[in-house]
């Protein structure tokens, strides 16, 4: 028989309502958690937002202002003559006479070589003798011709024979003229081939003569610069020795090279007095334009990521990178355009930053030698930030 103690409790008789308060404790502790998390979240920064702060890079700057200059081509040529000859023997003969010395100034038909005349002189009269008689006889055939005594034929004959004779006696007075080899033209007697008692014959080379005056510098131009440049225009020439020589373009080829795709031109320098000589290298500077441009040294030439070269500026604490436009280059530095009147060119720390990256931007001119003076905080703290660089 069953009591009242033996009754069974609520939990015994709906165990699932078990389950579900302790489901319910569970979801409320949880909840409580992430609460308290997002608090404090919210009161402090969690470490990983902490590191997302930027420290700009510390770099030295420059600051320069464009001059206005002459926007140039640079060409690099050899010096030659404004012409030259190599002179030959027209007749054979032996070399009697050198009037000329090697090295010399020469003016045109100045006598150079003398070869011998060997027979011609008596050749000569002979042939004179000849004509005489030539003329006697075509003077007597015409003189019958015109009584009706002889044919035309034999008249003709007649004249065939003095033209003849007139040609043998021209022939032999050119031989004794090409006897003596004359310069073709005011120049220098350059080379001479031949000695006293050498023999030549005819094509065996003399003597070579050269004009120096002008002095031609040729070299070759692009295709994108030949457009630029017209006859008459101006260009310096720098020679070996450093010294500076004006002339103007009197040549522009109208054909490329086939190999290369460049186009020859030629820069006549005055040399009345042949001081300068032919075989130089030599550097051409062609003036185009006058643009403005600042004058950097090449330490400041930089690469970007892609490996062009430019030059790393600040503006707005930022980084620019600007490809470089050369307008010419010195001994001491380059001429770029294309970078404003006035710009902040990064001096030292360029190989540590890129194109974007925030700076902390510092003077040049702002940094002064500790050593010399740290009394005060600016001084210090200059010092330190060219420490830093």
């Amino acid at each position: 028989m069953s009591t009242l103690n033996d009754k069974p409790n609520i939990v015994e008789r709906k165990p699932y309502l078990l389950a579900i308060f302790i489901t319910l404790g569970l979801v409320g502790w949880m909840a409580s958690g992430q609460l308290g998390a997002d608090e404090a979240t919210e009161q402090t920064p969690s470490k990983k937002t902490e590191a997302k702060k930027v420290i700009p890079a510390k770099v030295q700057i420059t600051s320069f202002t464009a001059e206005s200059i002459e926007r140039q081509i640079t060409l690099y040529g050899r010096t030659e003559p404004d012409r030259q000859a190599t002179l030959k023997a027209q007749v054979r003969g032996m070399v009697t006479k050198v009037l000329a010395e090697r090295g010399s100034r020469v003016s045109k038909n100045q006598p150079l070589v003398q070869l011998a005349l060997n027979d011609l002189n008596d050749r000569l009269a002979e042939a004179k003798a000849q004509q005489t008689q030539r003329e006697i006889e075509y003077s007597g055939a015409k003189s019958l011709n015109t009584k009706g005594y002889q044919g035309k034929a034999l008249l003709a004959k007649s004249k065939a024979e003095l033209v003849g004779a007139k040609a043998k006696v021209k022939n032999i007075e050119l031989d004794i003229k090409h006897a003596v080899i004359l310069a073709p033209f005011d120049g220098v007697l350059n080379e001479r081939f031949v000695e006293v008692g050498d023999y030549v014959g005819v094509g065996d080379d003399v003597a070579l003569v050269a004009d120096m005056d002008p002095l031609v510098v040729k070299a070759d131009v692009t295709e994108s610069q030949v457009h630029q440049l017209s006859v008459g225009q101006k260009a310096s020439s720098m020679m070996l020795d450093k010294t500076s020589h004006q002339g103007d373009i009197r040549y522009i080829s109208s054909i490329s090279h086939e190999g290369t795709n460049t186009f020859k031109i030629e820069v006549a320098i005055p040399n009345k007095d042949y001081a300068l000589r032919a075989g130089f290298s030599t550097e051409l500077a062609i003036a185009l334009d006058t643009v403005s441009a600042i004058k950097v040294t090449p330490a400041l030439l930089a690469l970007d990521k892609k490996g062009n070269i430019g030059i790393k500026t600040v503006a707005d604490s930022k980084v620019v990178f600007t490809p470089i436009q050369m307008v010419k280059s010195q001994s001491d530095g380059v001429w770029l355009t294309g970078l404003g009147d006035n710009v902040d060119v990064i001096s030292r720390g360029q190989g540590l930053v890129r194109e974007g990256d925030l700076v902390e931007a510092i003077a040049a001119d702002s940094i002064t030698d500790n050593n010399t003076d740290n009394n005060t905080d600016t001084s210090t703290d200059n010092a330190e930030k060219a420490e830093r660089l």
